[in-house]
């Protein structure tokens, strides 16, 4: 169970990096750029401790795809794609980014309980280390959206008068 969990795992964590990058040039706010890259970082740090741990429980694949994640990215595309205000596609995509980071924090969190109670207390601590990066990282979203982004997409439109 835990090895195709961590394949879901890598599967999620390749294909939100393949979005945020797409996502973070249609962006048009510097602070949740900011965000995004250092979230790929995390991203990258997550995906070694993924293969880390692939080594030493021999798993042969990373072949299974992680519907959820894929999901997410699909509605937070076709809303970008019903969007053209800066702002709102700001909201979006923050917002996206959240639903996806809390099923990371909530998958993350289970991998290391699973890995915690098999005696695989390496491959836990590296679980729990994903797991409170992907909590950071909401905690950081959610103060953004709350201080910036929420407000500027309520208000998209400046009328010159």
């Amino acid at each position: 169970m835990l090895d195709e969990d961590s394949n879901r795992l890598m599967s999620a964590e390749i294909d939100l990096k393949r979005s945020l990058g797409v996502w973070m040039n249609d962006e048009s706010s510097p602070d949740l750029k900011i965000i995004i890259y250092r979230y790929l970082d995390m991203i990258e740090r997550h995906l070694k401790y993924l293969e880390s741990f692939a080594e030493e429980e021999q798993v042969k694949s990373f072949s299974i795809s992680n519907r959820v994640t894929k999901a997410f990215i699909d509605e937070i595309n076709e809303k970008l794609a019903a969007c053209s205000c800066p702002q709102v596609k700001n909201a979006c995509v923050l917002a996206g980014i959240q639903g996806i980071n809390h099923f990371k924090i909530s998958a993350y969190g289970t991998a290391a309980a699973f890995a915690d109670a098999a005696g695989l207390y390496k491959a836990a601590t590296l679980f729990h280390q994903a797991e409170k990066d992907e909590k950071s990282i909401d905690e950081d979203l959610s103060h953004l959206a709350a201080h910036q982004i929420n407000k500027e997409a309520l208000a998209p439109v400046v009328l010159n008068t």
